[in-house]
């Protein structure tokens, strides 16, 4: 298990000028495009808000939805129609994920958990394996959410085990113990196996 460090009380504010300072750095090693995966839901979108208005080399930014809803890019429930109206007019590019998209090693991934220890929308009825054999996978999530009653898509957690580097913003003291227990060894959500894969950098906004 990779090692994990933990930032405690930042704001969005303070994630999106981390965020900022790693593509920075990252652009500045690279040559050409520099791939990332980021997260949907309502933690993230301030935080991209944020990020979109700092200066950066954005034509070379590729931006990849970890996962989404199986419905189309304008319904309000579409992450990746959210992600391609903040990031497209900076000059980013967005991806539509589909399952014959092919997967790159990415240069980051920022990721959050749901309560019940679910990445992107690896759950865990689902049984996500880390050397799962697919890079992407629709899925059908059980228990259906009722606010989101949607089939999935979603990267598998080999594809997000590609990254340079891994981040997360976990908000909330009743994630913030899934998360923990995760870090320990102490459960086999998702989250656990993905962390208990990683030998990459990890970085917890919490």
């Amino acid at each position: 298990m990779a090692d994990c460090t933990m930032i405690e009380g930042a704001g969005d504010a303070e994630v999106a000028a981390w965020l900022h300072r790693q593509l920075r750095g990252i652009m500045a090693d690279a040559e050409g495009p520099v791939t990332i995966t980021v997260p949907g839901g309502s933690t993230p979108f301030p935080i991209m808000e944020r990020l979109v208005t700092m200066p950066l080399a954005w034509d070379r930014l590729v931006v990849w939805p970890g996962d989404d809803r199986a419905v189309p890019e304008d319904h309000p429930a579409s992450n990746t129609g959210r992600i391609r109206s903040l990031f497209e007019p900076a000059g980013a590019e967005v991806v539509t994920l589909t399952i014959m998209e092919q997967v790159p090693p990415f240069a980051l991934a920022w990721l959050g958990m749901g309560g019940d220890g679910h990445v992107a929308s690896l759950f865990p009825a689902g049984d996500p394996q880390v050397d799962d054999e697919a890079p992407i996978r629709r899925i059908t999530p059980d228990p259906l959410p009722p606010e989101a009653p949607f089939d999935r898509i979603t990267l598998t957690l080999p594809s997000l085990l590609t990254a340079g580097q891994i981040m997360f913003v976990i908000r909330g003291d009743e994630k913030r113990a899934v998360f923990e227990a995760a870090r320990k060894g102490e459960n086999d959500l998702p989250v656990a196996r993905l962390l208990g894969a990683a030998t990459q950098e990890i970085t917890c906004f919490a």
